[in-house]
């Protein structure tokens, strides 16, 4: 059996989701993103991973699209297997109902920082480099980048990536925000460990309904959240009991609203 493009390991309340395509800097192609998007239902369904971390095998973080992927797809291949796809999959990312940390020990580039700005926070090592390059060789960022980047991190930020070309070291990125953290090479695995457990030790609902909440605030998924606080909120009622017990009986509900 070959070797997982993308894994899913968990230590205790901690689950750690790993690119492992280190020969091409964890760039994204099809079977990569499939991988992601199976790791992170592992992630999502794993019984007591409270908190979950993304990094990258190697030298990078993520190189962002592979190039070779989709040089030579056709325009409607490009629009709906690789962009709207790559789309879901970030999407399913930043949606996970645990917090995410990106752990940026190489850089993240392209299609990589818009897999960063998914997450929830971001700890960088120092000669780590951010940017979205893709207009260089004539494309758009694809993934969110004009969209959920500009939520998160602020129009001029990513102007200054996407239109002006800036690549930042980590210490600019901290200062516009773009990252969260940046320690020196070599630690920013055990700085996002150590805030994880940090994290961890917090309410869990609390902390899956505060994230929630905040979505709804930037717009990344109005309905389905509200929806999830919602029913979140009945499933801890009487009233539900009261209806799933009346509807396996076949009587008529009594509802005392408690």
């Amino acid at each position: 059996m070959a070797e997982r493009l993308v894994t899913f390991e968990q230590d205790g309340a901690i689950g750690t989701v790993t690119l492992r395509r280190p020969e091409k800097f964890n760039a994204l192609d099809i079977p990569m993103l499939r991988a992601l998007e199976a790791a992170l239902d592992e992630a999502e369904s794993a019984e007591g991973v409270r908190v979950v971390l993304i990094c990258g095998e190697g030298k990078g973080f993520c190189a962002g699209g592979d190039v070779e992927a989709w040089g030579g797809m056709s325009a409607a291949d490009f629009q709906v297997q690789w962009v709207r796809y790559g789309h879901r999959v970030f999407d399913r990312l930043a949606r996970l109902r645990q917090p995410i940390i990106a752990v940026l020990s190489g850089h993240a580039l392209g299609g990589g920082l818009e897999l960063a700005v998914a997450c929830d926070f971001r700890v960088a090592e120092t000669q780590v480099k951010l940017g979205f390059p893709e207009t260089s060789i004539g494309v758009v960022p694809g993934w969110s980048g004009t969209q959920r980047a500009v939520r998160r991190l602020g129009a001029q930020t990513v102007r200054r990536m996407a239109v002006g070309g800036e690549i930042f070291l980590a210490a600019e990125a901290l200062a516009l925000g773009i990252v969260d953290r940046i320690v020196e090479t070599g630690k920013a695995s055990g700085e996002a460990k150590t805030w994880a457990e940090k994290i961890a030790e917090r309410g869990p609902l609390a902390i899956e309904a505060a994230k929630l909440m905040i979505a709804v605030a930037e717009g990344e998924e109005s309905a389905a959240a509200t929806e999830a606080l919602a029913s979140g909120f009945i499933a801890l009622t009487g009233d539900l009991k009261a209806g799933v017990g009346s509807f396996k009986t076949k009587q008529k509900p009594v509802f005392s609203r408690s």
